[in-house]
């Protein structure tokens, strides 16, 4: 997809690619996952997920602010809100959300923060968006689409009502 295509495509219709996929993919087993957002991005694609997938379980929501690698380089953001973990994270299959997959760094943090509270018995990654570069050697389990932008871009959600993708440039 380009960069002009992804500004005007549906985020909704993104999300819907994303509940067919998660649905194949999971199958029966689909109820029993514990669905976590990243803040707030993440979360917002994540509450869309929980509602079309019908899952039981409370939706969960991840603030890495803590467990950053670059905390000493951008500091601390002056409202950060504690996660919500609202289930046994033992033994659970997991499926993690965010919005774009660039670097992977912010993967890393959230299973960083998800192991402190457990051991999930499987984690399954689920992205908006994709941008097909890395640093971390992570990858998605579930896209909506993916793209690969100039180094001066960068692909944005603005929401939470209506979610929107913006390409801006750096």
């Amino acid at each position: 997809m380009t960069a002009t295509e992804i500004a005007q495509t549906s985020v909704t219709d993104l999300i819907n690619h994303m509940a067919t996929q998660l649905q194949q993919q999971l199958g029966e087993t689909l109820d029993e996952a514990k669905i976590i957002g990243i803040h707030t991005g993440g979360t917002w694609i994540a509450e869309q997920l929980h509602q079309r997938l019908n899952n039981p379980n409370p939706l969960g929501e991840l603030n890495i602010s803590f467990y950053r690698d670059d905390f000493t380089q951008i500091g601390l953001h002056p409202q950060v809100s504690p996660s919500n973990l609202p289930f046994e994270i033992d033994g659970a299959q997991v499926i993690l959300v965010d919005d774009v997959l660039y670097s992977g760094r912010t993967i890393r943090a959230a299973l960083n923060e998800i192991f402190d509270y457990g051991r999930p018995a499987k984690v399954s990654l689920a992205v908006l968006v994709d941008r097909d570069e890395r640093e971390l050697p992570i990858r998605a389990d579930v896209t909506g689409t993916r793209i690969q932008l100039d180094t001066d871009q960068q692909i944005k959600l603005i929401g939470p009502e209506p979610l929107t993708l913006q390409l801006q440039e750096v």
